[in-house]
């Protein structure tokens, strides 16, 4: 058997490529450690724990647990971060420590013990690219310029896990994943946010003139991305992944609306967020062209009618924190 501790693997991407790995993968026994804050759900991964897959309740900033978890695995894929743009503006401390000093203390651990380790990082170290127009688009070779705390942190985390492998010979691979989708997805979140709005009453929230710009992945093709990175992918290498999925934030909420039978125009324009980036874009060539890795999700309406559709069904899922995050947002005007 494999051994894989999954940082972070109660979160939103975390559960659902633990899913995907215990579906696909029958060699493969894996523990989880997540600290639970808000963002983690029990509750995301209660039917995948068993025999193959246990969690650990903890902080990756433990430097003593850390050690032993890394100690006795074989394999370390790192999800946990702190991942939200907002809250790093009201609030960056968090972001700092568990982005930054959480990695430290993991790559540490994961050289010490000669470790296989696989970083998980955002296309928004690169800042923004021009809006649609042209083809530029984000390269393993863009420069890093960060716009928020959140992004900063993550190009933090990426330069520490660059300089290990360069000074301590970390056998590690990074990713810099574009925007994902599906279920499981905090309801903070844009997608998410939009349609558990419309299930609960709400009117939904666009930030600005909402032409800002993602590249939207489903988080299954996310999971396999990140499965062939660490299976197949070279040592110190970093891999994007994208699926072409650039839209405008107004024209995936106007997509909602209509799926779910509303007026495309029923929605409330509200303050934008600082500093917010105009427009994402992956070049996956590398990652398709040197490890043979493709989308399969690449009708994203169909995506986001099942997307939709989990998020109607699972109410009981996101139902108990909505009041919260509304009442969060409406605090900022947003």
């Amino acid at each position: 058997m494999v051994r894989l501790l999954v940082t972070g693997g109660a979160g939103f991407i975390g559960a659902n490529f633990v899913a995907y790995v215990l579906q696909s993968h029958s060699e493969v026994e894996i523990t989880i450690l997540d600290k639970l804050t808000y963002a983690g759900n029990r509750n995301s991964i209660a039917k995948l724990l068993g025999s193959r897959v246990k969690l650990v309740v903890g902080d990756i900033c433990d430097g003593p647990l850390v050690a032993k978890l890394v100690c006795q695995t074989d394999m370390i894929v790192h999800f946990a971060a702190e991942s939200h743009n907002d809250n790093s503006l009201s609030n960056p401390w968090p972001f700092i420590q568990t982005n930054i000093v959480g990695t430290y203390t993991l790559i540490q651990a994961a050289t010490k013990y000669h470790k296989r380790f696989h970083h998980i990082s955002t296309d928004e170290v690169y800042g923004d690219l021009p809006l649609p127009g042209n083809d530029v688009k984000f390269t393993t070779t863009s420069p890093y310029q960060p716009s928020s705390p959140y992004s900063a942190s993550k190009a933090s985390s990426d330069m520490l896990v660059r300089a290990w492998i360069r000074s301590f010979g970390l056998q590690a691979t990074i990713s810099n994943c574009s925007n994902n989708y599906g279920p499981y997805q905090y309801i903070e979140k844009f997608i998410p946010r939009q349609i558990t709005n419309i299930l609960s009453g709400r009117r939904p929230k666009l930030y600005g003139s909402g032409n800002n710009v993602r590249d939207w992945i489903h988080v299954n093709d996310h999971s396999v991305a990140i499965w062939d990175i660490l299976t197949k992918g070279r040592i110190g290498e970093t891999y994007l992944i994208g699926a072409n999925g650039e839209m405008s934030n107004k024209a995936v909420l106007e997509m909602i609306l209509r799926l779910m039978g509303k007026s495309q125009d029923a929605y409330d324009i509200v303050k934008d967020r600082p500093g917010h980036d105009l427009r994402y874009a992956i070049d996956a060539t590398k990652l398709r062209d040197d490890l043979g890795w493709q989308p399969r999700y690449t009708d994203f309406q169909s995506g986001l009618q099942a997307t939709i559709n989990w998020y109607s069904d699972h109410q009981d899922w996101w139902q108990a924190d909505k009041n919260k995050v509304e009442a969060s947002y409406a605090r900022k005007n947003q």
